[in-house]
């Protein structure tokens, strides 16, 4: 049995003890000269209703209509003294758990207010059992809302992981392909002439296909939920990606001056350069590309400026820029990325992370 149903039973339970502690002090005090079945008939009423509220959860509408009948009879009999209150626990219950509860509002405030006519204190059952089920409702409303919140939570939750995982995407397919398409034309126009370099283009295509198709094979693994989160790249991945593009014809210069960063922070950052030098690959090379990588108060700042001498397409910015910018933003930082006097292009980027966050990594 789980701890919330085991608390509710033992409320139930309270509850139950507490009602059939005041009926019988409040009855045995007013009860106490009549004596005879009057005082008993009291005892078994309190007894049973207060039974109904302990199997309320279970059968919520079966305890209502026995409280009920009890109440009433018992006025009538004058044998029970409480206004309703275990009808009232019972409606509460009834009015949390049903959409149409209203319907038993209504039959529960009938009852004391006909229990009123054997005497006037019952009709004070009639505000008690209204309280009870408009409190009942309330609570029902108040966790209704609180699952719809909570299911729009998780459902923003799911939409951002799949954005992040499809930007992760397209940066790999994206400089895994940039290096592709660059080697393969390398290697179609030396086939004849220089066949030890179109071999050696073969090979690069050979290992960043399989690298590109590793990493993506494991980005869909955590999309599934089939492998354990990856460990995310960084800085000091960057010297490796420089490497990795020289033989596509862009000469990195690296100059990195953040010592420490929060793996999302590194991560975005290591992502903002990448895209750029495929930038870089697909439109500019060969060329010579310079990467600043800069931190400190709170702020990363990153500049890669290229020299290249081929221009960029004129029909507005692709995924890649968007996908930058949407990196950058994700921190609280900007993107800006715009063509240079003469030639070259540049890619500017700021991301803030707070100072309790580099304490945690």
């Amino acid at each position: 049995m789980s701890d919330h149903r085991w608390r509710n039973r033992v409320t139930d339970a309270l509850l139950a003890v507490v009602l059939v502690t005041a009926d019988v002090i409040v009855g045995g005090n007013m009860l106490r000269e009549d004596g005879g079945w009057r005082w008993g008939a009291s005892f078994g009423v309190a007894v049973t209703i207060a039974l109904a509220v302990v199997f309320r959860r279970r059968w919520p509408i079966a305890a209502l209509a026995c409280a009920l009948t009890l109440s009433v009879a018992a006025a009538f009999l004058g044998v029970l003294w409480d206004p309703f209150a275990g009808s009232a626990l019972v409606l509460y219950l009834v009015s949390l758990s049903r959409r149409d509860s209203v319907a038993f509002l209504i039959v529960a405030a009938a009852s004391p207010a006909i229990a009123g006519l054997a005497a006037w204190w019952f009709a004070l059952g009639v505000p008690v059992v209204a309280a009870a089920w408009a409190i009942g409702r309330a609570v029902r409303d108040h966790r209704a809302q609180a699952a719809r919140l909570d299911r729009q939570r998780q459902h923003q939750i799911l939409i951002e992981e799949r954005l992040r995982i499809a930007r992760d995407l397209h940066d790999v397919v994206t400089h895994g392909m940039g290096l592709i398409a660059v080697k393969a034309g390398v290697a179609n126009h030396v086939a004849d002439s220089q066949p030890e370099e179109a071999r050696e283009a073969l090979r690069i295509i050979e290992e960043t296909s399989r690298e590109a198709l590793s990493e993506m094979r494991r980005l869909l693994d955590v999309l599934r939920e089939e492998a354990e989160p990856l460990s995310p790249a960084g800085l000091a991945d960057l010297p490796q990606l420089a490497e990795r593009v020289r033989p596509a014809g862009v000469d990195v210069d690296l100059c990195i001056d953040a010592v420490e960063l929060p793996p999302p922070v590194a991560l975005a950052a290591y992502r903002i350069v990448q895209e750029a030098i495929t930038n870089v690959i697909k439109h500019a090379a060969p060329a010579r590309c310079q990467v600043l990588v800069r931190a400190g108060d709170g702020v990363v700042r990153i500049e890669i400026t290229d020299d290249g001498t081929r221009g960029r397409p004129s029909a507005g910015p692709g995924h890649g820029i968007v996908g930058m910018t949407e990196r950058a933003a994700l921190f609280g930082g900007k993107l800006e990325a715009k063509p240079l006097p003469g030639k070259g292009f540049r890619v500017e980027a700021s991301l803030r992370y707070a100072a309790a966050e580099l304490s945690d990594v």
